[in-house]
């Protein structure tokens, strides 16, 4: 019986991630988002690596809330802590990254080629190669202090 080799990050992510350049508007990224019918995206810098993930959510609270015009606000100016993940570690691996720092969406950057983002592994992605129960772990974890 031939042994299964354990998944990677790159076995579960979802391939060919567009991103957000870091001067493009949040109004921009918003619609990108809307055609895309996806609640977050990564911000790419000129250097096209990734230099941060901006959600919906972020526009709605960091922009349109304090009365900024999301026109008129760069994307790169929402970058935060970022959290991702090298193509070739563990499908676990991924899963403890997002449990610990409570995100749903974690970028899969190709360490070997180039330092390039490859992908993203999202809550859809844990659900088709997870079992049950590292899925409710993670589901326990990430939205334990979730309002």
């Amino acid at each position: 019986m031939a042994q299964n080799k354990p998944l990677k990050a790159r076995d579960i992510m979802t391939a060919g991630t567009q991103c957000v350049g870091e001067h493009e508007s949040l109004q921009d990224a918003a619609r990108i988002m809307r055609d895309m019918q996806v609640g977050a995206m990564p911000i790419c810098g000129d250097d096209d690596r990734l230099m941060g993930m901006v959600t919906d959510r972020d526009i709605v609270v960091q922009c349109v809330a304090v009365g900024d015009d999301p026109a008129q606000v760069e994307c790169g100016s929402l970058g935060g802590e970022l959290h991702w993940i090298d193509a070739e570690a563990s499908a676990t691996d991924a899963l403890h990254v997002m449990e610990e720092n409570q995100v749903k969406r974690l970028p899969v950057i190709d360490v070997q080629n180039g330092h390039r983002l490859c992908g993203m592994i999202s809550e859809a992605n844990l659900a088709q190669n997870l079992t049950d129960k590292q899925i409710a772990e993670f589901a326990s974890r990430v939205y334990a202090g979730a309002h």
